[in-house]
């Protein structure tokens, strides 16, 4: 049987500059088993599989996997696929909005089209703080042989998908980071979070506010191109922290320098701090999957 696969590049208008995710549309039939193995072998950040709702008033549902395991929301999967979706015909816009339900729920997503790109923003789920200890923070900067910024007390956020967020110095140093991934997966594993996000300023007047980098060693992927919920993590951290204005901010994250990626990331914190995180999407593959 073939399936309808597309692999779609994520915060990014330029094919092979963003973070891929492989969409497998019409995939009901397909057991966790099956999926699981199509994502093992496509051997992406995340796979996802578009399946009918069933919730009325939903466009589709949504399952996500990385070669590891079933997680129960992402974020440039989210977008990526709501632009695969849409690319197909299997979702239509209503009023600019798409509902899509997944593990954690379901997240609106907004989407504006044009002949070859999408601009596709999604509304996080809220993001629930609880800071790291000491010790955890001390561990934190031996595993990344580098120092961290005390004075905005690294967190594990959870915003669906839970992730350790912490600052550093600025753009260039998170850039000159080389952590210790073994030692790493571990501290992931032990705190039970998908990963590390860590964020680092750009100085002041330049299109680019904050520098990312997301690391997820226990997941199969030492670091993630460039990860929306890893970006919403920051996003809600720094509004917690005091970072950002108590009424709203909006700026642009970049990611995947290090990589050989180079996407950007329009991030937007309203008053209430719900955050909004968007980026481009285009289609670089567009085939099939034989599946048996």
């Amino acid at each position: 049987m073939r399936r309808t696969y597309k692999v779609v590049d994520v915060f990014t208008r330029q094919p092979f500059r963003g973070n891929p995710v492989a969409v497998v549309l019409e995939a009901e039939g397909l057991d966790t088993e099956a999926m699981q193995r199509i994502a093992r072998w496509t051997n992406l950040s995340e796979t996802t599989f578009v399946l009918p709702p069933t919730l009325a008033g939903v466009d589709y549902r949504l399952r996500i996997f990385t070669p590891r395991g079933e997680v129960p929301f992402a974020g440039h999967p989210t977008l990526g696929s709501a632009h695969a979706a849409l690319e197909a015909g299997l979702a239509k816009l209503r009023e600019g909005r798409l509902a899509q339900q997944c593990g954690a729920g379901l997240i609106d997503v907004q989407c504006e089209r044009d002949e070859r790109a999408s601009q596709v923003t999604l509304c996080m789920p809220a993001g629930v703080l609880t800071s790291l200890t000491d010790r955890d923070v001390a561990e934190l900067e031996a595993i990344l042989g580098a120092r961290v910024d005390r004075a905005v007390t690294p967190a594990r956020v959870n915003v669906g998908v839970a992730w350790v967020v912490a600052q550093v110095r600025s753009a260039q140093s998170l850039l000159a980071l080389h952590p210790d991934f073994a030692r790493l997966a571990e501290f992931e594993r032990r705190l039970s979070v998908t990963g590390v996000s860590l964020y680092g300023p750009y100085p002041s007047g330049g299109p680019k506010q904050i520098e990312v980098r997301s690391f997820t060693p226990s997941g199969g992927v030492n670091e993630d191109p460039i990860c929306g919920s890893g970006n919403g993590s920051i996003a809600a951290f720094r509004f917690a922290r005091g970072v950002l204005s108590s009424e709203g901010a909006a700026y642009v994250a970049s990611q995947g320098r290090c990589v050989g990626r180079d996407g950007w990331v329009f991030v937007r914190v309203t008053g209430e701090g719900q955050v909004h995180i968007g980026g481009e999407c285009i289609t670089c593959i567009d085939g099939a999957l034989a599946i048996e």
